[in-house]
């Protein structure tokens, strides 16, 4: 079954938690989205703030992708530039599918939804990420259209003596 996208979705106490149990979720099975295990809905709830805060500075938006049984299975939070000349893409944060969801096709269904989403936003015309190398979802969003256009190596310190490449993607919308 396929997940329902929202964009901006009203912040809700129930999307809150969502939102939360999914980033800690997500960041528990490894995945690269600021976090390395074990961490707690409490670690992350700072983090969140700061992605709320933002939101309700009109800086950022959110996409959710709700599962059949109206739970966050997946998001993506974008994020406006403020710099006057480079107002033309966004940046994409915190791209999560729940693990319980992977191998349905549901990131690559993300992925699509937030492109979609951002094309309609005026003046935009690309979506920059980074990535964690070493994990291969450089890959994946490869396999999405995205193409590398940067790396900086040993720029992520997941723990002491692992050092991992930051990988700056673009995805053009046009």
């Amino acid at each position: 079954m396929a997940l329902t996208f929202q964009l901006d979705p009203p912040l809700t106490p129930a999307l809150r938690d969502g939102l939360l149990a999914l980033w800690a979720e997500v960041s528990n099975a490894g995945g690269a989205v600021g976090f390395v295990p074990p961490v707690s809905v409490e670690d992350i709830r700072p983090e969140l703030v700061k992605h709320f805060v933002a939101m309700a500075e009109g800086r950022m938006r959110l996409l959710v992708g709700y599962d059949e049984g109206g739970r966050v299975a997946a998001t993506a939070f974008i994020a406006y530039n403020t710099h006057r000349l480079m107002k033309h893409w966004v940046w994409l944060y915190t791209v999560m599918v729940h693990p319980g969801h992977q191998g349905k096709g549901y990131g690559r269904d993300l992925m699509e939804a937030t492109a979609d989403a951002v094309r309609g936003f005026e003046g935009v015309d690309a979506i920059r990420l980074t990535c964690r190398g070493g994990t291969g979802v450089d890959r994946f969003y490869g396999s999405c259209g995205y193409k590398e256009v940067g790396r900086v190596p040993g720029a992520i310190r997941v723990a002491e003596g692992d050092d991992r490449d930051d990988i700056i993607m673009l995805l053009p919308l046009h």
